[in-house]
């Protein structure tokens, strides 16, 4: 105990990913957690999200060790203030825009009773709930009654398989045991937690001039979209990188969920279709020292953006990708989300109250704690780079940490105080997109700021180039 707070290491999660990126051992040590993660939960939720974020903050803490001292030994302590991982895990309930809360979830998105089980739907995207809605014989206009009674007439794998081949997103409920036998579970389940692997050869890069923050200088290219490689992103800029998202202009993005992981980052629009667009992300790879996406894997080949692809026209580069159900196996082009995720893989069925109608996490875990990784892995990544050259790149899949959470034992109280003095913590700013109410970065460094470079910039504001560029 520390001035009435508890302080404690990083757990099973870290040591297993930290190993898994080749990082030192003995710097797992270097962090201390300041009390507890509330996030009440009957898994170990709570071990999972300080470990996430404690890893991305080690990471950062070694990049700027080796950038200021071509060595590991110089890398500070990290200390994690419980409070910030809660509220950070559970931001779009502290999320405000101009004083108002956003409406989390679409209408069409939630747990149905089929005819022999539940399944739960994700419809908060307009292009999602049509399809939904097509697959289940309704009108436009149909609303959740309508889908209740649509779905009580099928059965549960029967709608999840219509609703993949349509473009839906429907995902049958089922039991750990039940997962574990899938064709998709047995194919992830030797995986790691988080993959790295070098794609080919090529000299190291310099490190860009030495700013006061690890990534200073580096250049991400975002293609993300929803949270988990939103989060990544972010951490990336909170550490000191340019981070420019960009998206699809027909795909408009949901405007509180893009300034909800959108702090210190740019936002621009390019249609990849067009010659014009097609040349100007020639234009921003050719810069980039990074390169995330977050889309189902293989949807964004035909752009020239699949790593090894990447690896060649731009030696030297990271790439990051995180995806629903991994990239391997039958499902790997399947859409998912964290909420489908924790539905099929069993954790819908652990977290449920009565043990009849499925539950769910405290908060969007899978998500947050994947981006936090992929993070943690691209800093390791640039590392290696500049250390041993070559291109690299690093993978994280929801269904496979949602695998590692349902198999590792533990269950998340909640704390008889607040997490280390303050559950949740927000930051407040003004910009473009008017007031922001956020939560705070969870992220430390040895001179991590307090707050974001800015709270958010509307959807698209921004031209498509580098800064300064």
């Amino acid at each position: 105990m520390e001035n009435g707070v508890a302080v404690g290491g990083l757990g099973r999660f870290a040591r297993r990913v930290w190993g898994e990126l080749g990082g030192e051992p003995g710097l797992l040590e270097r962090v201390a957690v300041d009390g507890e993660v509330a996030l009440p939960s009957g898994l170990a939720v709570g071990e999972l999200a300080a470990d996430s974020v404690g890893v991305a903050s080690l990471a950062a803490n070694r990049v700027l060790a080796v950038r200021e001292r071509g060595t590991v030994d110089g890398a500070a302590a990290v200390r994690i203030a419980a409070g910030r991982v809660t509220g950070s895990y559970r931001s779009e309930r502290l999320f405000r825009w101009n004083g108002r809360a956003p409406e989390i979830w679409g209408g069409l998105s939630g747990f149905w009773e089929a005819g022999d089980g539940w399944v739960r739907t994700h419809a908060n995207y307009p292009h999602h709930a049509r399809r939904l809605r097509a697959v289940l014989g309704l009108d436009g206009d149909a609303g959740p009654d309508q889908v209740r009674r649509a779905v009580a007439e099928w059965g549960a794998l029967d709608v999840e398989e219509a609703a993949a081949a349509a473009g839906a997103v429907v995902g049958a409920v089922r039991d750990a045991g039940a997962w574990r036998r899938h064709p998709q579970a047995r194919a992830i389940a030797g995986r790691p937690l988080v993959a790295v692997r070098r794609l080919g050869s090529a000299p190291p890069r310099r490190w860009p001039a030495r700013g006061r923050l690890p990534l200073d200088g580096i250049r991400v290219l975002d293609l993300t979209r929803v949270i988990a490689g939103p989060v990544a992103t972010r951490d990336l800029a909170f550490a000191g990188a340019d981070v420019l998202r960009i998206d699809d202009p027909r795909l408009p993005e949901i405007g509180w969920q893009h300034l909800d992981t959108g702090q210190g980052k740019r936002s621009a629009t390019l249609d990849l279709r067009s010659p014009a667009g097609a040349a100007d992300l020639r234009e921003l790879l050719a810069a980039a020292d990074v390169v995330v996406t977050g889309y189902r894997p293989g949807s964004l080949d035909r752009y020239g953006l699949a790593p090894e692809d990447l690896a060649e026209r731009y030696p030297g580069i990271v790439v990051g990708q995180v995806s629903a159900w991994d990239t391997v196996g039958p499902w790997r082009d399947r859409r998912g989300f964290d909420s489908i995720v924790q539905a099929v893989t069993g954790i819908a069925v652990a977290e449920s109250r009565d043990g009849r109608t499925p539950g769910a996490l405290p908060a969007q875990a899978l998500d947050h704690s994947a981006g936090h990784l992929l993070a943690a892995a691209i800093m390791m990544c640039l590392c290696h780079q500049r250390t041993e050259g070559g291109g690299h790149a690093a993978s994280v899949a929801l269904a496979r940490v949602g695998q590692e959470l349902l198999g590792t034992p533990g269950a998340t109280a909640a704390p008889a105080v607040p997490a280390g003095g303050d559950a949740e913590v927000t930051v407040t700013g003004r910009g473009p997109a008017g007031e922001i109410t956020c939560a705070a970065p969870a992220l430390a460094f040895r001179g991590a700021p307090g707050g974001y470079a800015w709270v958010g910039r509307p959807w698209g504001a921004d031209a498509p180039r580098w800064p300064g560029g």
